[in-house]
């Protein structure tokens, strides 16, 4: 084994570095607790979806429970998928240079721990989804296919963004299962238009490996678009924007969400405006940014819902 407070390349000077038990060290990376934003992106459509449904039930009573279970199961959900995506993705990242440091393929930890470690995120996840209805319950369970799947995408197709949006929105639908233990087209049409953000903001951040994913073979949207990217992004941004407001006029919102749209999609334009993909550092800054552009969103959602509770 190699040194386990040896740190992550892409990954410093945080609280896991700094603070954390040695011994925890690879197993906070692992779950990326030290980069806390994959938790905020996963985080979004599923308070977006929760304050939009007890925007429309009326009912808020049980809105701040909601809220702090969705928390708790977006922090332990992404770093089970994180986790599984290292145990996939070792010899891969042994042969990027942003990645090489990781974990696993640095010898900090070894498959067997790796997957130990996989099993008792998934459980304390379940013992969070178990706090649900059954519809809810069953509706969660089934996204652990897509996320099963996902880190083999980008071998295959040069989609894999799109794969990650189908698991990275889910919660779109979670919310409206939790509120009424039912699927309407409301949450169909706003999980439609979170995996058209998630498309745009991952090719974001795919283009900081797109010289290294290049050379190993590994396909990506960034790779895809190449110099078109700013286009393709003013097409998956718009087309975000315009799904997830046929969501919020189905659930028939007021002005306050409407005003957290307007504010989401400014700031989509000024990412797209900033963008640079030769520059790597940029890069991640415009990826991160998109936990103010999800929290502006849900600002709007959640004083609509009080509103309309109250009303």
């Amino acid at each position: 084994m190699s040194d386990v407070a040896a740190r992550v390349a892409d990954s410093t000077g945080n609280w896991v570095d700094t603070r954390a038990p040695a011994w925890s060290r690879p197993y906070l990376r692992l779950s990326r607790f030290d980069r806390p934003i994959g938790t905020w992106l996963l985080l979004m459509p599923c308070w977006w979806s929760a304050a939009l449904a007890a925007g429309i039930s009326g009912h808020i009573t049980s809105l701040p429970l909601t809220i702090a279970l969705f928390f708790v199961g977006a922090f332990v959900m992404r770093g089970a998928g994180c986790t599984w995506n290292d145990i996939t993705d070792r010899d891969l990242d042994g042969k990027v240079e942003r990645t090489r440091s990781r974990p696993i393929p640095a010898g900090q930890v070894s498959v067997a721990q790796a997957l130990a470690f996989l099993v008792l995120q998934a459980l304390i996840g379940l013992a969070v989804l178990l706090q649900f209805n059954r519809f809810a319950i069953f509706t969660g369970i089934a996204s652990l296919a897509i996320v099963a799947i996902y880190p083999f995408m980008k071998r295959i197709t040069w989609w894999p963004q799109a794969v990650l949006g189908l698991a990275f929105s889910w919660g779109a639908l979670m919310g409206f299962a939790a509120e009424f233990a039912r699927l309407d087209a409301a949450a169909f049409v706003l999980y439609a238009g979170s995996i058209s953000w998630v498309i745009g903001y991952d090719t974001i951040y795919a283009h900081q490996d797109a010289e290294d994913d290049a050379l190993i073979g590994v396909k990506s949207t960034a790779r895809l678009f190449a110099a078109r990217t700013h286009r393709a992004l003013v097409v998956f941004y718009s087309l975000a924007v315009v799904l997830i407001g046929v969501a919020l006029w189905l659930s028939a919102v007021r002005w306050p969400a409407w005003i957290g749209l307007v504010a989401f999609a400014a700031h989509l334009g000024w990412q797209i405006r900033r963008l640079d993909t030769g520059n790597p550092a940029l890069c991640l800054r415009l990826f991160r940014s998109n936990r103010d552009a999800g929290l502006l969103l849900f600002a709007g959602l959640l004083v609509d819902a009080v509103l309309r509770a109250n009303a």
